[in-house]
C-alpha cells in the first residue's frame, strides 16, 4: 500500500491519487478489452448486464449519494430513454448513433421538468413523489398504445454504426464493446463532473441545504441540473437495457427496477463510482448465483430443481438489512476501511470510520 502526502490543492481534484493507481485502472481496462476473447457467451453476456447496471447505478448515484435527494422513480427514466431511443430509430428513421444520444438528452429534460416541482420535497415526501412517478410511468406506457404498442411491447432493431451491425445475441461481443465504450465515457464525465464547481455544489446541498445556500449556491436550481444529468445517465442505460433484452414492455420498467437500483448503490456504498460498479456485481450476478446454488443442491441431495417463490427478493432484502446495519459504507466502504488498515499500521484506530450524524444544526431551521 502507498500513503499519499499532498502538497497542493490540485491533488483533491487529481483524476488518479498516483501513478500507481493509473496504472491498476489501465490494466483493468486492457482486460475489459480482451474479455470476449476470454470468455463464453453466456457470461459475456452477463458481463455486459453488469456494465448497464452500472451505467444507471452511477445516473441514480449522482442524485443520491452526491446530492442527496432520495428517489424510487428512476425506473421511468429507464423507460423514457429505452422507448425514445427506439421510437427514434423505427418511426422516425433516425441511427442509433444520433438516436441513442437524443433518448438520453430527451430523458435529461423530463428528469429536469420533474425536478422543479419535486424540488421543493425533501427526505421521504420525495422519495414517495418519485414512487409515484414510477407508478404513473407504467399505467402512461398501456395508456399510449399507438405509440408505445402497450402491454405487447416493442423490438428494438438491430444497431447500425457506420454499416458494422451489433445485435446482442448475433454479435454479443460488439455489443459488449459498445456498452464498454459507453460506460467509459459515462466514468470519465462522471469523475470530471465531481472536479467542478457545480459537483462541488451537489456535495454542499448533500451536507447541508442551509448551509449551501448561505454560501450562494441556488439550491433549487442545483437539485434541479442534478436530476437533470442523473436522468439523462439513467436514459443511456435504459436505451441500452432495451437493446440487451431484445423485446420490452411496461413491465419490463416496473417498481421493482427502481428499488432494486436504490438497493444497488447502498450495497455498493453511497457517493462512489466504485460504489456502483460493486453493487451493478450484486444486482445482476446474484440471480445467477441463486439459481446455480439451486441447481447445485438439487444434483448434490438427488432431488429436482425447486423453485422458491420470493426467494431473491427475500436474498436482496437481507442484504440491504445487514449492511446498513453492520455496514452502512457498502462493499466500497469496506474496501476503504481494509486500505486504510494497511497504509496506517500500526496506527490504525478501530474509531477512525465512527458514524457521524447525516445532518449539521442548521438543518433543524427548516
Amino acid at each position: 500500500m502507498r500513503t499519499v502526502f499532498k502538497t497542493s490543492y490540485d491533488a483533491d481534484i487529481n483524476l488518479f491519487r498516483h501513478g500507481q493507481q493509473a496504472a491498476w485502472y489501465l490494466g483493468l481496462l486492457v482486460l475489459s478489452i480482451v474479455l470476449p476473447f476470454l470468455l463464453g457467451t453466456f457470461w459475456l453476456g452477463e458481463i455486459t448486464n453488469v456494465l448497464i447496471w452500472a451505467i444507471a447505478g452511477m445516473g441514480l448515484m449522482i442524485l443520491v449519494g452526491h446530492t442527496g435527494q432520495a428517489s424510487l422513480g428512476h425506473s421511468a427514466f429507464l423507460a423514457v430513454g429505452c422507448y425514445a431511443n427506439v421510437l427514434l430509430q423505427d418511426p422516425v428513421g433516425l441511427p442509433f448513433i444520433l438516436s441513442f444520444p437524443l433518448a438520453g438528452l430527451i430523458a435529461g429534460l423530463a428528469g429536469a421538468l420533474i425536478a422543479m416541482p419535486m424540488s421543493r420535497l425533501h427526505g421521504i415526501y420525495l422519495g414517495i413523489g418519485t414512487l409515484a412517478l414510477a407508478i404513473l410511468t407504467d399505467d402512461l406506457i398501456v395508456i399510449a398504445e399507438p405509440l408505445t404498442n402497450g402491454v405487447v411491447g416493442l423490438i428494438p432493431p438491430t444497431i447500425s454504426i457506420f454499416g458494422v451491425e451489433i445485435d446482442r445475441y448475433a454479435t454479443p461481443d460488439r455489443f459488449y464493446w459498445l456498452v464498454l465504450v459507453v460506460t467509459v465515457l459515462v466514468v470519465l464525465v462522471y469523475r470530471n463532473l465531481l472536479r467542478t464547481p457545480l459537483g462541488r455544489s451537489f456535495s454542499a446541498v448533500r451536507d447541508s441545504e442551509v448551509s449551501a445556500g448561505a454560501m450562494g449556491v441556488n439550491v433549487a436550481r442545483t437539485k434541479a441540473v442534478s436530476f437533470g444529468i442523473s436522468t439523462a445517465i439513467t436514459g443511456l442505460a435504459g436505451a441500452l437495457m432495451g437493446h440487451f433484452a431484445g423485446i420490452f414492455n411496461n413491465e419490463t420498467f416496473n417498481l421493482i427496477i427502481s428499488i432494486q437500483l436504490l438497493l444497488m448503490i447502498v450495497i455498493g456504498g453511497l457517493g462512489s463510482i466504485h460504489g456502483a460498479f460493486f453493487g451493478a456485481v450484486v444486482v445482476a450476478l446474484l440471480p445467477q448465483a441463486i439459481a446455480i446454488s439451486r441447481d447445485m443442491v438439487g444434483n448434490l441431495f438427488g432431488g429436482g430443481t425447486v423453485a422458491i417463490p420470493g426467494l431473491e427478493s427475500a436474498i436482496f432484502g437481507a442484504l440491504l438489512i445487514l449492511f446498513i446495519l453492520f455496514e452502512p459504507m457498502g462493499i466500497y466502504g469496506r474496501w476503504v476501511k481494509i486500505r486504510t488498515y494497511f497504509e496506517l499500521f500500526p496506527f490504525y484506530r478501530r474509531d477512525m470510520f465512527r458514524r457521524q450524524k447525516s445532518y449539521l444544526k442548521t438543518e433543524r431551521m427548516r
